[in-house]
């Protein structure tokens, strides 16, 4: 068995969950509610959260659809799900610097039954539905490892070891990892998780498919005034501040007391590697249309994260012998519609009906889990990916194109004879001496903010005495590359200001602050030279979401 240690403590469970979002949550609870309902049957199911608590690391715009938790929860308005505040109006815009101009809701970005909500306070209901069902829930233990048998089988994951010092050296706080064996494994970690890539990697998953791609999306809460608050109000925009070549769009959602929840997504395939999505976001909201809005307000939380955006076209292989993909971890988002929500917990509940099919033929679960797979084909999330498979990519010529193209296969849902494909994000940044520098205003410290007080709000916390999580493949690449061919673009990528150049002794050298780490996968996902590994910290370490 690889990577097996006689001092890790070891737990067997029939089903292992890595990660506690929507989709491992709605995976277990569906595993536990199909064991519930056949006769003698039962499954033993732990859920892995990395996060301090379920819900810590959590962050969406959001609008919840919700089809899904429909199927898996009639009853969730009885039960008290944290759906609030259904969305009233939809408004589509494009912005010019100091005009907008309102626009026909495309179809899918229509709203009517759907839900603002705060995707961690949702998190942690679907965990307490789980509890009651049975689910082992271990938040504050991050999966550093999967373990395999000695036919290449996934039999089960690591947790991290505890007290270790910045050097690799064990110190007087060290308490080993502990094994979690299970017949399956179900990677739920989310957007470029570090256990999905190596699985991945080690078993070629996507050799039929095409590369994934990303966006990141900077998100801020506000409190506004009463007299600008519009209830169940959604907006988006497109346009301005990006320019006609770069994927790029803005939401706005009105909810609870007075409460905006507002960000911006940026395309991870952007060329000019002068660009901040961080400052990008910040002048967006200096726009006539936002500014009016925003005044008077208060900014009360930050986050960040990557999204994935490569829809049907980007899904690797789903299943080997052991292990699972399912939600953001796979890739299951709808672009054009905004939301993943939907989609991951749909996936879940996919995955856990063809293994418990298998389970009750196979109780060891030996065989790789191809019933998923098929059952994905024969669903509506099928369908639903299937129809929008080609607008991200079509905004791979522009602005104006990707427009066009999107109304064409809006017209014909999807059915047009071809499917357009992706390239990999990092491949797409040129030179910086071949792209115009963006000249940024200072933050006013009212209505636009810096980076160090933006990750304040985030309440990351990582111990400064510990292995850096963020770790170079071959540190010389950060000043030879990096530095002299794309003027250090980590510096600005990055929305919590964790890389910067600074001058030694030996001329400059990239000074890596882990510890305002929000865990938003970026840097290892836009690095030109795919040189920065993310690797998890310690065990509910990175920022503590509230309310995101």
């Amino acid at each position: 068995m690889d990577a097996f240690r006689p001092d890790r403590d070891v737990m067997p469970y029939d089903v292992a969950i890595i990660g506690g979002g929507p989709a491992g949550l709605s995976c277990a609870i569906k595993l536990k509610q199909l064991a519930k309902e056949s006769v003698g049957a039962d499954i033993s199911v732990c859920v892995l959260e990395k996060g301090a608590e379920i819900g810590a690391h959590l962050m969406s715009g959001a609008v919840l659809e919700p089809r899904a938790l429909n199927e898996l929860i009639p009853d969730w308005r009885e039960k008290g799900a944290p759906l609030r505040d259904p969305v009233k109006h939809d408004r589509f815009i494009f912005m010019t610097k100091t005009k907008s101009w309102r626009l026909p809701t495309p179809p899918m970005m229509r709203n009517h039954g759907n839900y603002i909500i705060s995707l961690g306070e949702f998190g942690q209901w679907l965990g307490q539905q789980a509890e009651s069902l049975g689910v082992d829930i271990f938040p504050g233990f991050a999966a550093s490892e999967l373990l395999y048998d000695e036919k290449n089988r996934v039999v089960g994951v690591a947790t991290g070891d505890l007290g270790i010092d910045k050097h690799g050296e064990r110190t007087a706080r060290f308490t080993p990892g502990v094994e979690i064996h299970a017949k399956q494994v179900i990677l739920a970690e989310g957007c470029h998780g570090s256990l999905t890539k190596q699985l991945i990697k080690r078993f070629n998953l996507r050799l039929t498919t095409k590369p994934q791609t990303y966006g990141l999306g900077i998100k801020e809460i506000w409190e506004i005034p009463a007299d600008k608050h519009k209830a169940g109000l959604t907006m988006h925009t497109i346009g301005w501040p990006m320019d006609m070549k770069t994927y790029g769009g803005s939401w706005m959602y009105h909810y609870g007391a007075n409460k905006v929840s507002l960000g911006f997504v940026v395309g991870l395939d952007y060329a000019n590697p002068h660009m901040s999505p961080f400052e990008e976001m910040q002048r967006w909201k200096t726009h006539p249309a936002i500014a009016d809005i925003l005044k008077g307000g208060k900014r009360i939380a930050y986050g960040a994260r990557a999204i994935v955006e490569g829809g049907l076209q980007g899904l690797p292989q789903l299943n080997i012998p052991g292990a699972l993909l399912i939600g953001d971890a796979a890739g299951f988002l709808n672009v054009p519609k905004i939301k993943g929500t939907h989609a991951a917990m749909k996936s879940g509940m996919l995955a856990a009906e063809a293994l418990f099919a298998q389970w009750q033929g196979d109780p060891d679960l030996t065989m790789a889990c191809r019933a998923y797979t098929q059952k994905f084909r024969n669903s509506w999330l099928f369908r639903e990916l299937y129809a929008v498979r080609n607008i991200r990519p079509g905004f791979r010529r522009g602005l104006l194109f990707g427009l066009l193209n999107a109304a064409v296969e809006t017209l014909f849902r999807g059915r047009t004879p071809w499917t357009l494909s992706h390239h990999a994000d990092h491949k797409a940044l040129q030179p910086a001496a071949k792209m115009p520098k963006i000249a940024y205003p200072k933050p006013d410290g009212v209505l636009t903010f810096d980076r160090l007080s933006s990750v304040y709000l985030t309440n990351t916390n990582h111990a400064e005495d510990e292995p850096c999580h963020l770790q170079l493949k071959d540190p010389s690449l950060a000043v030879d590359v990096n530095l002299k061919i794309y003027d250090s673009p980590e510096s600005r990528y990055c929305p919590a200001a964790v890389y910067e150049i600074v001058q030694g002794e030996d001329g400059p050298r990239l000074q890596i602050n882990a510890q305002n780490c929000i865990h938003c996968k970026t840097c290892d996902i836009k690095d030109p030279r795919q040189n920065i590994n993310w690797v998890p910290p310690q065990g509910g370490e990175g920022p503590r979401y509230s309310g995101l």
